[in-house]
């Protein structure tokens, strides 16, 4: 580009890298003698003690270039620990039972305090409960009866064999009976008397041993069952402490571990810095010639240098070189530098025109085309209201407002070849009512929450091996109205909440019918608040929140479409427990029907059964009085007249064609 004839070489660059990036391209032979090598060094400098450096200076270099022939370059250091810098955000870690200081933490319950705590507990208790007072079930008074060996009837004077008992002076009878009573009839008669007593006496203290026989059994099961509650009240404590302890060192140890990575990453924030402005790289920079000029790259440090570019006929261009960082130059010419050919130039049978671009055209706009994903999702919704007004009306009644929502969604993956299909759905149900009057107040009278997530894997046929997690509960409060005369909380929020976790298989022959047997599944009944409601009413035992229970569980659901306006849902559900196989079953069965009587009203008429042998109700004889609990059917009744929208569509992709 000077003026002169011929090509126009610019220059050769000769990259003079690190020892390890040579090495990376060697035979294997090579890098075998580099082993070789590294393991003499060691050997003499650092492994041997029978080898001692000259030169302390000396012995440090030589670690250090071990150091750098081994470990990864710094720019590959620095790099690895940004990256986990940015990915966890933590560089060590602490378990909370490996605090050192847990005594000093506030709010940590020390040994000592536990073990005076428990003392307090067993004074407590043993001076409010006597293991007298403890109730004895008819069950154990039956067991005494059959577990104690007790004298028959008939045998007792076997006590007096055996020397438990003696006879009183007056009920002794000699072994020989002298003649002189056997002739004598008053005598005779006295002894007969005396016989008959004795034989009383006998009987008396076998049915006393007997029944001391049974009270120690009985005060044995007592004593039991005193010390398993007094045992339980502290394993409770304990665990509450454990619970706390736990709690109160992983908040103090996760602060004190975030502390120390964030001064760890300020600390390696200097280090990084400091040592990626150490790191330099050494660049030459040879022309056609031979002439080199040598430059170093180094990060914050600007370092200028010249060189002249040649061609074959000693053409000459000056080139400033700049670095910018540790892995960047800028190159620039000279100032004053003028090219006299710089021009197009027709030399051979070659249109120019032809590389220059036609901004006048413009290239064609892709169409936009839609595909279908696996993905379908869809719901409905509904709005019923009922009103009645009543103003002097003679034949009696009162004016009412009810209402009731549903809200129903599902999101269902579906793989195209039918391999894979996931089902995912919720329903949100809530009904209230306001009968007129003064005192009136409102009352609820439908209340669901419920969300259910099934994925399947195709098994053979129409069946898949399927998962499936089911969980409802209710929103509101519920009460046995009226409120101000049974104020009692019946359920709540979470209060209670069941879920259903089952594994099995799922028969789906089309997308109407689906039944779901799992004979793997765990029903798990929660209470949070037992201050609010009574968890001894959904079958949980007393002092605790919740209950599992393995059982088989059994699932159908169908719909149809009986008319083009009239549709049929039903889903029955059944849970038998394993414990309890032959008395304990949960069934849950709902019906749906709709009527569509235009786009946007509906008529629905809902019927739902339940039975849970976990929920109890009391039984009251003739006279009112309660006489115990039982499980009993519970049913429920809607029909609505109401407001409907309807969702359903496939989830499509837009692509557009180039």
């Amino acid at each position: 580009m000077f003026s002169g004839k011929g090509k126009f070489f610019l220059f050769i660059l000769f990259f003079i890298g690190s020892s390890k990036l040579l090495f990376a391209q060697n035979s294997p032979v090579e890098e075998e003698l580099l082993r070789d090598n590294i393991k003499v060094l060691k050997n003499y400098f650092i492994e041997n003690n029978n080898w001692h450096v000259v030169k302390k200076e000396v012995g440090t270099d030589v670690g250090a270039l071990l150091h750098f022939v081994e470990d990864e370059p710094i720019g590959e250091i620095i790099r690895n620990l940004n990256d986990t810098q940015n990915v966890t955000g933590n560089y060590v870690m602490r378990l909370p039972e490996n605090v050192e200081d847990s005594l000093s933490v506030p709010g940590y319950v020390p040994y000592s305090d536990q073990k005076l705590e428990i003392q307090i507990i067993e004074s407590q208790y043993r001076a409010s409960i006597n293991p007298k007072d403890i109730t004895v079930p008819p069950a154990i008074l039956r067991e005494a009866e059959n577990e104690v060996e007790m004298i028959p009837e008939g045998q007792g004077m076997k006590l007096f064999a055996d020397s438990v008992y003696t006879f009183p002076e007056e009920l002794h009878i000699p072994e020989v009976i002298p003649d002189s009573i056997l002739n004598s009839p008053e005598m005779f008669n006295e002894l007969v008397k005396r016989d008959s007593l004795r034989k009383v006496f006998i009987e008396e203290k076998r049915v006393s041993y007997n029944d001391s026989l049974k009270a120690e059994y009985i005060i044995n099961y007592q004593v039991e069952k005193y010390n398993d509650n007094l045992n339980y009240r502290i394993k409770r404590y304990k665990d509450e402490v454990k619970l706390n302890n736990y709690n109160v060192l992983k908040a103090y140890n996760d602060q004190v571990v975030a502390q120390v990575n964030d001064s760890i990453k300020a600390v390696l924030d200097v280090l990084i810095q400091y040592a990626d402005y150490i790191d330099t790289t050494h660049i030459s920079f040879v022309n056609l010639y031979g002439e080199k000029e040598d430059i170093i790259l180094q990060n914050d440090a600007e370092r200028y240098s010249r060189i002249w570019l040649k061609n074959e006929q000693n053409d000459s261009l000056a080139v400033m070189i700049k670095n910018t960082d540790k892995r960047t130059v800028q190159m620039l010419i000279d100032d004053g530098v003028t090219f006299s050919r710089f021009k197009e130039k027709q030399t051979k049978d070659f249109d120019f025109e032809s590389l220059k671009p036609n901004y006048n055209k413009f290239k064609g706009v892709g169409k936009s085309y839609e595909l279908e994903t696996p993905w379908n999702i869809g719901g409905d919704g509904s709005i019923g209201l009922t009103q009645t007004y009543l103003d002097n009306w003679k034949k009696g009644g009162k004016s009412s407002l009810a209402s009731l929502m549903v809200l129903k969604g599902f999101a269902n993956y579906s793989r195209k070849d039918g391999k894979v299909k996931w089902e995912n759905s919720a329903e949100l149900r809530n009904g209230w009512i306001k009968p007129g009057g003064e005192d009136s107040e409102l009352q609820k009278n439908d209340d669901k929450f419920e969300i259910t997530t099934r994925y399947g894997l195709s098994a053979f046929k129409k069946w898949y091996y399927s998962a499936e997690l089911n969980f409802n509960t209710q929103l509101f409060r519920g009460y046995d109205y009226p409120k101000s005369e049974n104020p009692e909380v019946l359920s709540a929020f979470l209060a209670p909440s069941t879920t259903y976790l089952k594994i099995g298989l799922d028969y789906k022959p089309n997308k109407n019918l689906s039944l779901f047997l799992s004979p793997l599944t765990m029903k798990n009944v929660y209470v949070r608040d037992t201050a609010l409601v009574n968890p001894v009413s959904f079958g949980i035992d007393k002092g605790r929140k919740a209950f599992w229970e393995p059982g088989l569980n059994a699932d159908l659901s169908y719909k149809t479409q009986i008319t083009d306006d009239i549709s049929y849902e039903t889903k029955y559900k059944m849970f038998i427990n394993y414990k309890d196989p032959f008395s304990k079953f949960d069934l849950n069965w709902e019906n749906n029907f709709k009527m569509q009587l235009n786009s946007y009203i509906d008529l629905r008429l809902m019927l739902h059964f339940i039975y849970d042998d976990d929920v109890k109700f009391p039984v009251y004889d003739a006279d009112g009085n309660k006489t115990g609990e039982e499980a009993k059917l519970q049913v429920k009744e809607f029909f609505t007249i109401g407001f409907t929208y309807k969702i359903n569509r496939k989830v499509m992709r837009t692509h557009r064609i180039r």
